[in-house]
């Protein structure tokens, strides 16, 4: 088989382009709470809009397992694999890491070596450690495949995992290093990843028998997220009340996300061109989103902060940017190689 016989699935696409959207709203709003002090009260509408994308970074963990599950058999061998998987993420992630660690948050706590194996470098950098740890276990999963993926185990797995997320959020946060703690708390979606890249038909089949219920949930659960992260915030006054997305609630949300959008998204008649394109600038935007924000405030928030619908704005001119500076280097040769 060659790179030319891997299945395509125009649903994946679409979601990682909805989730590198989700993380942009995440971080632009998150700058408008944290330049409000976090007054929660009056800025409802900024954290509700924050709620709402949480499902952003967990349904990247499952689009991850999905896509490995899929091409995994183009690898001749594991070292092939892991020799893709370090060109394509850990050389953009090391030259992104040396960028924000010495010219954006000089600051930072941690040395250099740290900052690396922890994704704190920058604060969106702390992702692909974790995925770092997917990757290299993948393999082992891709093996032991029929074990996980039966239906009893996969129940208690997901009951593992959520009784993971309520310990952590609601009892006492684990104090393992990032990439450690996600990779626990994280690994349920890894897995339905995998899982729904084999029985892609099951799921649509199963989707489509249940389209209309899923309505319930999907318009439910972000109001109900919003209000569990502000009434916990207002108990504790810790701002991981409503950064966390790691929770049983958002669990279910991005579940519901993932299998109501990628049905969506898979019978969906519309040309997909464009958003391919999209899908291939994204991992590039992740990494420099972070630095168009930090930009743009320093030199123009204080002049919008107080316009009509700010949070959209300032979302649309950070997503317009990040992807305009995105498709600028792409059209470099070779650059992409170390920036992504």
């Amino acid at each position: 088989m060659t790179s030319d016989d891997r299945p395509y699935v125009k649903a994946v696409d679409a979601l990682r382009v909805l989730s590198i959207l989700g993380v942009l709203l995440i971080h632009t709003t998150t700058k408008v709470l944290e330049i409000t002090h976090y007054n929660l009260l009056d800025y409802q509408v900024t954290l509700f809009l924050n709620q709402f994308a949480r499902f952003a970074v967990p349904l990247f963990f499952i689009i991850s397992g999905f896509v490995l599950e899929l091409n995994y058999n183009f690898h001749s061998s594991y070292w092939s694999y892991l020799k893709k998987r370090v060109s394509r993420i850990l050389i953009p992630y090391l030259f992104w890491s040396l960028i924000y660690y010495y010219f954006i948050y000089t600051l930072n706590r941690d040395n250099l070596v740290t900052a690396i194996l922890t994704g704190s470098a920058s604060y969106q950098l702390y992702f692909i450690p974790t995925l770092c740890i997917f990757y290299l276990v993948f393999p082992f999963l891709h093996r032991i495949y029929k074990f996980f993926a039966n239906v009893p185990v996969l129940t208690i797995l997901g009951i593992l995992q959520i009784w993971l997320m309520n310990q952590d959020y609601f009892v006492k946060q684990f104090g393992f290093a990032d990439p450690i703690r996600i990779s626990f708390l994280g690994y349920f979606f890894f897995i339905i990843g995998i899982v729904a890249a084999r029985n892609k038909e099951k799921v649509l089949e199963l989707i489509r028998k249940i389209k209309y219920i899923l309505i319930i949930p999907i318009t439910y659960l972000p109001f109900y997220i919003f209000e569990e992260g502000k009434n916990l915030y207002f108990k504790t006054y810790n701002i991981e009340a409503f950064y966390s997305q790691w929770r049983p609630s958002i669990l279910f949300y991005t579940l519901t996300v993932f299998v109501a959008l990628f049905y969506m998204f898979d019978k969906s008649h519309l040309q997909f061109k464009l958003v391919e394109k999209f899908s291939k600038l994204s991992y590039l935007v992740f990494f420099i989103h972070v630095l168009v924000l930090e930009e743009m405030w320093k030199y123009f928030g204080h002049y919008w902060f107080n316009l009509p619908a700010f949070d959209l704005i300032f979302f649309a001119l950070i997503t317009s940017l990040s992807f305009g500076v995105a498709y600028l280097i792409h059209k470099v040769p070779n650059l992409a190689k170390i920036t992504g």
